[in-house]
């Protein structure tokens, strides 16, 4: 009886499937692997972008590059005057460090006088001490010096105080230096890696789409009417003032000289380099980036602009050109667009400034 109700509860034994049932079995299992791979490759699949998407992608890039071009510029410049700071303040304080050495030497042989007279005042002993801050600390000896002495003691203590200052603030523009260094290498890592991404991009789209591509930025920067315009006399354009006319004309001059970034000529420029040059050829120093050139002079509105004012585009302020007239300004457009006119209504106008 035990025997027989331990049978009842065991599992019946499953048969193999076998001929056509195996088959089913077989072909739903495969059905069923197939639809999750399928599921698992479109979970993890790039979307795949129109020509469109593709375009307006690189165009970003291109504005994006841009944006990091100015910010090197702009680093590059602090970090140049940084530099020039450190060296002036390592070379006042050589300057001072010789003058106290002078002073010392005198003070050196007033102390081996003082010596063959019978022994050495503590407060010179302390001033020609090779430990400035020492001195420093304790300088109150000072009080201790006779009358013959008491001035040239003073003088070396004021002499120690400059030297350590100077030292000082060498030591804190040279961290200055360090820290724009190290935005200058992530700023220009950023204009690499993006301009590398539109290449990258632009080598997705067909011959075709390429070609189009190009036309349109063309058409947009203005391409058609740097072919009407390249042979357009400098002297046929009017400008307020000579110094304007004459960054005119050297704007025209540049037409056709590539774009590279954070280049300010003579045989290639980017936005705010060519203005920048234009201006300096009229004898007008401009600051080198879009953002602090936008407030180098007096602001205009867009319908009271004359040629030779600065015009700007995007509300970050990253883009510059030189108007020349007729809603028509010169710019260096980007990578692969050289010097050019073009409308300026073909990006967002963001202000404009009269130089001079």
């Amino acid at each position: 009886m035990a025997a027989h109700r331990k049978a009842a509860h065991r599992k019946p034994r499953q048969r193999p499937f076998t001929g056509s049932a195996a088959r089913t079995a077989a072909t739903l299992a495969f059905a069923g692997a197939a639809t999750t791979t399928a599921f698992d490759g479109a979970a993890h699949a790039e979307p795949q972008l129109t020509p469109a998407q593709v375009r307006a992608k690189i165009d970003r890039l291109y504005h994006d590059a841009e944006v990091a071009t100015e910010r090197y510029n702009g680093t590059k410049e602090e970090a140049a005057a940084a530099a020039r700071s450190v060296d002036a303040l390592r070379d006042e304080a050589a300057r001072r460090t010789e003058r106290l050495n002078t002073a010392r030497h005198t003070l050196g042989s007033l102390a081996t006088a003082q010596y063959r007279s019978g022994g050495i005042d503590p407060a010179v002993q302390l001033a020609l001490s090779s430990d400035p801050d020492q001195y420093l600390q304790r300088a109150s000896y000072l009080d201790r010096a006779g009358d013959r002495q008491a001035g040239l003691l003073n003088g070396i203590r004021r002499q120690v105080t400059d030297v350590a200052q100077l030292r000082a603030r060498a030591e804190g523009e040279l961290a200055t230096l360090t820290a724009r260094r190290a935005e200058l290498t992530k700023h220009k890592e950023t204009v690499r890696t993006k301009l590398a991404d539109a290449r990258r991009l632009l080598g997705t789209l067909t011959e075709a789409q390429r070609t189009d591509y190009e036309r349109a930025a063309d058409a947009g920067h203005g391409g058609a009417a740097v072919r009407a315009d390249r042979t357009t006399p400098r002297g046929a354009v009017s400008a307020p003032n000579p110094r304007a006319a004459q960054a005119v004309g050297f704007a025209y001059g540049a037409i056709g000289k590539p774009y590279v970034w954070g280049s300010t000529g003579p045989s290639s420029f980017d936005c705010s380099g060519l203005t920048q040059a234009a201006w300096r050829s009229a004898g007008v120093s401009l600051p080198r980036t879009t953002y602090t050139q936008i407030n180098a002079g007096q602001r205009v509105s867009r319908s009271e602009l004359a040629p030779g004012d600065l015009v700007f585009f995007y509300s970050g302020i990253s883009h510059v050109g030189l108007y020349i007239g007729d809603g028509q300004m010169i710019h260096a457009p980007r990578p692969g667009a050289p010097v050019r006119i073009a409308p300026i209504d073909q990006m967002p106008f963001a202000g404009a400034t009269r130089v001079a």
